[in-house]
């Protein structure tokens, strides 16, 4: 089948699987409920390249391709990686939890996910964010104050972002934190996808907000600082179609976007930008570093969550998962590189 004929199935059963996926968190109970799943390696980053280890600045750590006969395993576009690798969170974009222990060799490698278990987002009343009209949940990340930590899980289509209390308890109540009245506008389903907060560096105590795309295709996407030392608005230049899916801050400050892109001339694609610290200011027009680029030669699916953590030797890795619109077409990968210093 041509290309532009196969886009256009895959695109057709997305739209209808979209619609199942959020009749899918019927049904499960705040207690949560396991999920088998069983993980197949995946060896090499790039295809038919055993030999290829490094890409730019990112070594290849290995990666699983995530099966599972439960309905509810799916649709992750939010993803949380802590102690040093071996703790996941990530919600999926039918309000739902997903935690599981990493199970990892002495260099990070991915070997298998092990008691993995899924529940409904609560809101402030404990009603499901589903119930709400607030069920399609797009990021995660983790923000530390002085009162403590809190996961913050924002959510399109009714734009907002919800706090609830950090170790993570399913049963536990999500409150709804103030934002600036310019995300109220920004599109339909083309809202927060990147989120990511600073817990250290010069944006300490900021959060920082990207929208996946800007008013129209051709649009810069609008980004938000949110509290921290220098609150504001900046534009992030939008480039070769691809639009903002997720971020998360590095050791240093600097934040490290990750983009998808879909599209019938170019085909799938992913690839990290690295946005310094100093360039995010209100009224900057940011541009950032292209630190890798990936396509039909790598594994690769629909790229949509990402996290970074420091490993027992200090290292600095990072971990990816896409999201399989709950399709046969598409898979949920959870890969994971080492950034290095140059």
């Amino acid at each position: 089948m041509p290309f532009a004929r196969r886009l256009a199935a895959v695109l057709a059963c997305l739209a209808v699987l979209a619609t199942a996926g959020c009749a899918a968190a019927a049904g499960i109970g705040p207690e949560g409920e396991a999920v088998p799943v069983t993980a197949r390696p995946i060896e090499h980053f790039r295809i038919g390249r055993p030999e290829a280890t490094r890409f730019g600045r990112l070594t290849f750590l290995g990666g699983l391709e995530l099966l599972s006969p439960n309905r509810h395993m799916g649709g992750l576009s939010g993803l949380l990686v802590t102690d040093e690798g071996r703790d996941l969170i990530a919600v999926a974009d039918n309000g739902l939890w997903l935690s599981a222990r990493v199970k990892q060799d002495d260099t990070g490698r991915l070997l298998a996910l092990e008691g993995a278990r899924v529940a409904p987002l609560l809101g402030p009343d404990g009603e499901t964010l589903m119930e709400l009209g607030r069920g399609d949940s797009e990021a995660l990340t983790l923000r530390r104050t002085n009162a403590g930590a809190e996961l913050l899980v924002s959510t399109e289509r009714r734009h907002g972002i919800f706090a609830f209390p950090y170790p993570l308890d399913f049963a536990d109540h999500g409150r709804e934190i103030p934002l600036p009245a310019a995300i109220k506008s920004l599109r339909h389903n083309k809202g927060m996808e990147a989120v990511a907060a600073a817990n250290s560096g010069p944006l300490t105590g900021t959060l920082v907000v990207i929208a996946e795309r800007g008013p129209t295709f051709a649009d810069d996407m609008p980004g938000f600082l949110i509290g921290g030392p220098r609150p504001g608005t900046f534009t992030l230049t939008r480039q070769d179609d691809y639009d903002a899916t997720d971020a998360a801050f590095l050791p240093d400050g600097d934040l490290l976007l990750l983009e998808r892109r879909f599209t019938l001339r170019h085909g799938i694609g992913m690839r990290f930008r690295l946005l310094p610290a100093a360039e995010l200011v209100p009224g900057a027009q940011v541009v950032g570093t292209v630190l890798l680029e990936a396509g039909f030669n790598e594994q690769i699916d629909n790229m949509e969550g990402l996290s970074v953590h420091r490993s027992p030797s200090g290292d600095t890795v990072v971990t990816l998962v896409s999201d399989d619109n709950r399709s046969i077409l598409q898979r949920t990968l959870l890969l994971r590189f080492r950034l290095e210093d140059d």
